[in-house]
């Protein structure tokens, strides 16, 4: 396990570290039209490129991916993380899920486990998540996790609407 990964627990979801076994659900997310807001669908190769990443994270950074697991099943059902690099002009906040777990507000409690780590143990003064305009779900996760609106935010991708999060008092 690369140094810094962590584990974090919310109400209902384990946030653990990525296992190899999690890949070929994370693929197959990957390769859906439910990843073109990520800029896929993608093909296995791309979609290992990118899990590497994840966990790269956490060596490079201090902070990477988590897989979101249900604590009553075991399931993983997606992934929030925070990302950087040469992809992300700014530490990124984001989450994905798995098809069949949306609208039940595992998103937002992983999404918001996530940054009250970044706040408290990395001490980051902003994150942002970037989200396609089509992505109304993610939209509502953004604002419901406190995010707001920054039009003079760098991005990789011209059309993605960036949400900035700053720590609670801030």
């Amino acid at each position: 396990m690369p140094s810094g990964m962590i584990s974090l627990d919310t109400q209902r979801l384990a946030l653990r570290p990525q296992s190899p076994d999690d890949f070929e659900a994370y693929a197959a997310f990957l390769a859906s039209d439910r990843s073109a807001g990520m800029g896929g669908p993608f093909d296995r190769r791309a979609a290992w490129g990118m899990f590497c990443h994840d966990h790269a994270c956490w060596s490079f950074f201090g902070h990477g991916a988590l897989m979101i697991e249900l604590k009553a099943t075991k399931e993983c059902i997606g992934q929030v993380g925070i990302n950087h690099g040469p992809l992300f002009p700014e530490k990124e906040l984001g989450w994905l899920l798995y098809g069949g777990h949306e609208g039940k507000g595992y998103a937002s409690e992983a999404a918001a486990g996530m940054l009250d780590w970044a706040w408290r143990t990395r001490k980051l003064k902003t994150v942002v998540s970037y989200v396609d305009p089509d992505n109304l779900q993610s939209h509502a996760v953004a604002k419901r996790i406190g995010g707001r609106v920054d039009p003079a935010a760098p991005r990789m991708d011209p059309e993605d609407i960036v949400y900035r999060h700053f720590p609670p008092g801030s």
